[in-house]
């Protein structure tokens, strides 16, 4: 049977992510960006004053998300999702004051389905907050697996999964029925000793490479060695060790309400633009 071409593609194999994460888990999860995402979510919603009773942690590969909100909320929900994105997230309808994510929609298929079940199960003026890895995250590895592999094998396969940017995250927002939505990056570089110890974080996170269309036989020895020369040539400081980036994109929207402010309809301005500017030119004093 043909695809759907109204169907998102399908880029990642979430029942091998599932896995990946879960084995992570159990030999010890390398815990410093989930951290750092924890740390934050709570310093950003310091800033809403306002009552969240019933909270929701979406997708979150860990308790650190949950355990972080546990201060301000009495016992947040973990909801899993499905591998199988073809299955609804179990979220009520009009059931949550807030929904948080931690490091999950960057693994999402369809993330603008996902955003529109999520906006549905906000109550009116509820909350998203959520963070994913974006930008350019992981560029350097890219960038070095793409010349070993042209170099070593003639040709180059997927490694390194693609990232969404602010504007895309932003527009997706503004798809799935969110008002006011406002996205931000920030911006990690964490440094290694080699690439190799950069991967073993990676595994430990269980976010190796699970992409539909990587290769499925063992990546030669000869182009792994060949990658991490590379990566010191090019990404290396002055002691030796290298550096890899992650971006944290951070999204935030609210489901609509009629209490929210809204942008003013064109042409509903009082005053025109051209003539505020005429008047301003008159009321400049002349050079002495």
């Amino acid at each position: 049977m043909a695809p759907d071409p109204s169907s998102p593609p399908v880029l990642f194999d979430r029942a091998l992510l599932r896995a990946r994460q879960e084995r992570a888990a159990k030999a010890g999860a390398v815990p410093f960006l989930l951290d750092r995402v924890a740390e934050d979510m709570a310093e950003r919603l310091n800033a809403v004053l306002r009552d969240l009773q019933h909270a929701a942690d979406i997708g979150t590969p860990g308790d650190q998300v949950r355990d972080a909100l546990s201060v301000r909320i009495r016992e947040p929900a973990r909801v899993k999702l499905p591998v199988d994105e073809s299955e609804a997230v179990r979220l009520s309808p009009d059931s949550l004051d807030l929904a948080v994510s931690g490091l999950a929609f960057q693994f999402v298929n369809d993330l603008p389905g996902l955003l529109v079940q999520i906006r549905r199960a906000l109550k009116p003026d509820g909350l998203l907050l959520a963070a994913t890895i974006g930008g350019e995250t992981l560029t350097e590895l890219r960038q070095a697996f793409a010349m070993a592999e042209a170099e070593c094998e003639g040709g180059i396969s997927p490694r390194v999964a693609p990232f969404a940017d602010l504007r895309d995250i932003g527009s997706l927002l503004q798809r799935a029925g969110f008002a006011l939505p406002v996205t931000d990056v920030d911006r990690v570089v964490v440094r290694y000793d080699d690439a190799f110890a950069l991967m073993h974080d990676l595994r430990g996170m269980g976010a190796t490479n699970v992409l539909t269309e990587r290769h499925r036989r063992p990546l030669r020895r000869a182009t792994l060695l060949r990658m991490a020369q590379i990566y010191h040539e090019r990404f290396s400081d002055s002691d030796g060790r290298i550096r890899a980036t992650f971006d944290i994109v951070w999204l935030s929207g609210w489901s609509p309400h009629e209490s929210q402010q809204k942008p003013l309809q064109p042409g509903s301005a009082k005053a025109s633009l051209e003539e505020a500017v005429r008047n301003t030119s008159k009321e400049k004093p002349g050079r002495e």
